[in-house]
């Protein structure tokens, strides 16, 4: 495996997540490399277990790991003097999906907080709502869905740098904080389109 400090808060909030009993979606993950501009992201998604395909309620996850990060984490891996914190952008979109009809955004938005769990003395902050329709190809059917992201860093201090184990506990609440989120915004009084039948 490879021995770096994005992959190390990749696998930390992975784990916090699946102790959390969230379930990954299928297909649902990726590690892209910008081959002009060298970010590299890590996108995944995960839902409540046992909500059918796709769930009602889902997280989509994204960590941004940006050039200038790698940079200075480079210096410093090579004895040079630390001038600058790398840093992982987090990016968690929280969405309702399946809905017969649009959901009034101030009856969602009651069950979501303005702000994330701290995480390492930061906290993620809400975006704006966005409601969306989807028609089936001959018009006849429509399904709705809602979804809001939160948004924010983690600087990685030379203590975290030294020692993945770290980011477990700076990721450990973001875990259960998804889950109980999730709970909340499935336990929202939504009619849904039933989930489609496994093959």
């Amino acid at each position: 495996m490879l021995d770096h400090v994005f992959t190390d808060a990749i696998g930390a909030l992975r784990d916090a997540l699946e102790r959390a009993l969230l379930e990954r979606q299928a297909f649902e993950e990726r590690l892209q490399a910008d081959v002009l501009l060298g970010d590299l992201t890590w996108e995944t998604s995960y839902g409540l277990p046992g909500e059918g395909t796709p769930p009602r309620v889902r997280a989509d996850l994204t960590l941004d790991w940006p050039t200038w990060s790698q940079a200075a984490y480079r210096s410093w891996y090579i004895d040079e003097e630390l001038s600058e914190l790398p840093r992982i952008d987090i990016e968690v979109v929280l969405r309702v999906q399946r809905l017969v009809k649009p959901p009034e955004p101030a009856d969602v938005l009651a069950a979501l907080p303005m702000d994330s769990p701290e995480v390492s003395g930061e906290r993620m902050s809400r975006s704006g709502p966005t409601v969306e329709t989807v028609h089936s190809a001959d018009m006849t059917e429509s399904q709705h869905a809602f979804e809001v992201s939160y948004e924010g860093s983690y600087e990685l201090d030379e203590a975290a740098l030294a020692d993945g184990s770290i980011l477990d506990d700076h990721f450990s609440a973001i875990g259960g904080w998804i889950s109980s989120t999730l709970v909340k915004l499935g336990d929202l009084d939504l009619a849904y389109v039933p989930a489609e039948e496994p093959d």
